[in-house]
């Protein structure tokens, strides 16, 4: 399957579909990792996964969780025509409220001067066992000055 599809007058990067990404869980859904609608780029939640390879990173590792699912935002933003600098809101996921602290510290380095609103939440579990924070991000396209 192509890395970007239009569905529904939208642009859809990297679809896939969840019985494949998922192959351990009874799962049969339509998904991709960011939608391009209008100038607004929703980034699906982001974890320690490379995302050539399908495998976790970072295993016991909540910072380098944390670090693989910004550069995994940081791309998915690019392939949608716009950067980091243009977030505008990120909710965080930890499994554990002793985590925030690193994750937080981690996503500072990649927001440096971005200044994105952000939600963090405390959560009981995540997709895979194995992840401990997710991160979902809006961002803008910017639009060509005149």
């Amino acid at each position: 399957m192509s890395n970007r599809i239009t569905a529904g007058g939208h642009v859809r990067i990297r679809p896939f579909n969840t019985k494949d990404a998922y192959p351990e869980q009874n799962l049969d859904s339509d998904l991709c990792q960011a939608v391009v609608a209008g100038n607004t780029v929703y980034v699906r939640g982001q974890v320690g996964l490379d995302p050539d390879t399908n495998e976790s990173v970072g295993i016991g590792d909540v910072e380098a969780q944390a670090e693989q699912a910004m550069a995994n935002i940081k791309m998915l933003l690019e392939e949608a025509g716009s950067r980091i600098e243009h977030l505008v809101k990120l909710t965080v996921y930890l499994i554990d409220p002793r985590y925030r602290e690193v994750v937080y510290r981690t996503i500072g380095r990649w927001t440096k001067g971005a200044y994105p609103v952000s939600t963090g939440l405390i959560v009981s579990g995540l997709a895979r066992p194995e992840w401990v924070v997710e991160i979902d991000a809006f961002a803008v396209i910017p639009q060509e000055q005149s």
